[in-house]
C-alpha cells in the first residue's frame, strides 16, 4: 500500500549533537523510571467512546434525513488484544527525558516494498528495531489475504503487533513535539501520510520516523517505497531526509494518525508522554477542538474538513460530521482519498444517506476494486434500502478480499437472518 513525493534539500549535516542510539536501546537514569505498576487498565477506543458526551462546537447544518433501519454502532476493527497500560502515581516523577536537538535512532532492518506492501514493509522495519525477525512477505501474508489489496489499514498494524507481544497504540492528531518526545526516548514512529509521485496520482503511504534535527527541520524517514534525499549514499540505509513543513502537509491529509509499538518496559514513557490523552475521548476531543481551529484559520482546505468530519465520527456526531464531509467533497478531495479513511460513509449512513452512500462506493470502485470496506458499506447502505439480494452480494464480496474482516462477518449474519 503506498501513500506527495518529499521535496528533500540539502545535505544533512550530523553535527556532533545528534545522538545514536543502536538496537532500541536508550539508557534513562534511575530517578526517571520510578511510576508506579500496581494499577492495570484494559480499555479499547470503542469502550471509551460509548462514554463520550459531545458538544456541538459549529451550527449543525441542515438536518438529514431519517435514517429508515436502525442505525449502526460505529464501525472500528476490533483491538484483538487490548494493550494494558500502567497507571502512574500523583507523585510519580516523570517518566521521559526531554527532546534532544537531534536524534537518530540506529538497528533497523530496511526493507523495499514489494507490490502494495508499504504497511508490512513499514511494521516489518519497526518490529527490526526490537529484534523482530519478520519479513514484509511474513506479515503480508496476514494482512494482505489479497495479492491487490490496496489498504492495509492502522488498525490492523496495531492488531499484529500486540500479536507479537509488543505494546501499540493508534493515535490521531499528532505533532512535531509529540515526536520529537518519543524519538528521544528510543522510540520510533510509523506514520500515516500522502505520497504523490505525480500530479493528480496522490495515494495513502506508511512512513517511520527515526530521527529528526531541529537545525536543519527535518526528520529522519524510513521510507520502503521513496529514495529521494538518501542519508549518504544510502549504503547502509540510514533513511531519507524528510523536511518538517513538507511531512506537516502530507501527515494532514490522514488526521495526524500515527502507530506507536513499543516493549513493556517502554509502557512508562508512553504513558507520561501522551498524558490525558492516552485516553481514547481525551483524544478525540483534543483533535476536534483542533480540527475546528484549522478549518477556521484555513476555510479552503478539504483535508481541514475531511479531518473534522473523522473527528465527529468518532465521537458520534453524525450530523455534524455528514456536514463536514460534505464541505470536503464541495472544494475537492483526491481520487484515491476513499480508499484509505471510511468515516465519509459512516457518517452519511448513520444520517440516512444511503443512496449517497452507495454512489460514493460505487465512484470509488471505478478505479479498484480490492477494498474490503468499501463492499462492507455498500452492503450495508443496500441492506437498509430493502435490496437484501445486492446488500448479500456486496457483503459477500468483502469477505473474499479479508475473511477476517469481522464488521463483514457480522453484517452478512444479520442479513441473512442469523
Amino acid at each position: 500500500m503506498l501513500r506527495s513525493p518529499l521535496v528533500l534539500a540539502g545535505l544533512l549535516v550530523v553535527a556532533a549533537s545528534i545522538i545514536l542510539i543502536s538496537g532500541g536501546a536508550l539508557h534513562l537514569n534511575a530517578a526517571t523510571n520510578q511510576v508506579s505498576r500496581t494499577q492495570i487498565v484494559f480499555a479499547t477506543r470503542q469502550a471509551r467512546l460509548d462514554a463520550a458526551q459531545v458538544i456541538v462546537l459549529y451550527p449543525t447544518a441542515t438536518a438529514p434525513v431519517a435514517p429508515t433501519a436502525t442505525p449502526l454502532p460505529p464501525v472500528y476493527q476490533p483491538i484483538l488484544v487490548p494493550t494494558p497500560m500502567p497507571l502512574a502515581t500523583a507523585t510519580a516523577t516523570p517518566a521521559y527525558r526531554p527532546a534532544q536537538p537531534a536524534i537518530e535512532l540506529t538497528g533497523f532492518n530496511h526493507q523495499w516494498q514489494t507490490w502494495n506492501n508499504c504497511g508490512p514493509a513499514t511494521l516489518s522495519m519497526n518490529l527490526s528495531f526490537y529484534g523482530g525477525a519478520l519479513t514484509q512477505a511474513d506479515i503480508g501474508a496476514v494482512l494482505r489475504r489479497d495479492p491487490d489489496d490496496k489498504n492495509v489499514s492502522p488498525e490492523e498494524l496495531v492488531d499484529f503487533a500486540r500479536g507479537q507481544g509488543f505494546y501499540a497504540q493508534l493515535r490521531v492528531n499528532g505533532n512535531n513535539d509529540l515526536m520529537r518526545l518519543f524519538l528521544s526516548n528510543g522510540i520510533p514512529v510509523i506514520v500515516e501520510t500522502w505520497l504523490e509521485p505525480e500530479p493528480n496520482d496522490g495515494m495513502g503511504h506508511y512512513r517511520m520516523l527515526t530521527g529528526y534535527n531541529d537545525a536543519t527541520q527535518q526528520w529522519i524517514g524510513y521510507d520502503s517505497y521513496v529514495s529521494e534525499g538518501l542519508i549518504g549514499n544510502g549504503k547502509p540505509y540510514r533513511g531519507i531526509r524528510m523536511p518538517y513543513n513538507e511531512t506537516e502537509e502530507l501527515w494532514n491529509v490522514f488526521d495526524h494518525t500515527y502507530v506507536l509499538i513499543y516493549p513493556a518496559q517502554k509502557a512508562p514513557i508512553v504513558q507520561a508522554i501522551l498524558g490525558e490523552t492516552l485516553d481514547d475521548q481525551m483524544m478525540w476531543q483534543t483533535a476536534l477542538q483542533q480540527a475546528q481551529v484549522m478549518v477556521k484559520q484555513t476555510p479552503d482546505d478539504p483535508f481541514a474538513w475531511f479531518n473534522l468530519g473523522t473527528d465527529l465520527v468518532a465521537l458520534k456526531d453524525y450530523a455534524n460530521a455528514a456536514a463536514a464531509y460534505q464541505r470536503a467533497e464541495q472544494i475537492g478531495l483526491p481520487w484515491r482519498m476513499l480508499w484509505y479513511q471510511f468515516g465519509l460513509f459512516e457518517a452519511y449512513y448513520q444520517t440516512g444517506q444511503y443512496q449517497q452512500v452507495i454512489n460514493r462506493v460505487d465512484a470509488t470502485l471505478k478505479n479498484t476494486n480490492s477494498v474490503e470496506e468499501l463492499y462492507y458499506w455498500k452492503g450495508q447502505a443496500l441492506a437498509a434500502l430493502g435490496n437484501t439480494a445486492s446488500a448479500q452480494q456486496a457483503l459477500q464480496r468483502s469477505l473474499q478480499l479479508n475473511p477476517t474482516y469481522q464488521p463483514a462477518v457480522a453484517a452478512l449474519a444479520l442479513v441473512n437472518g442469523q
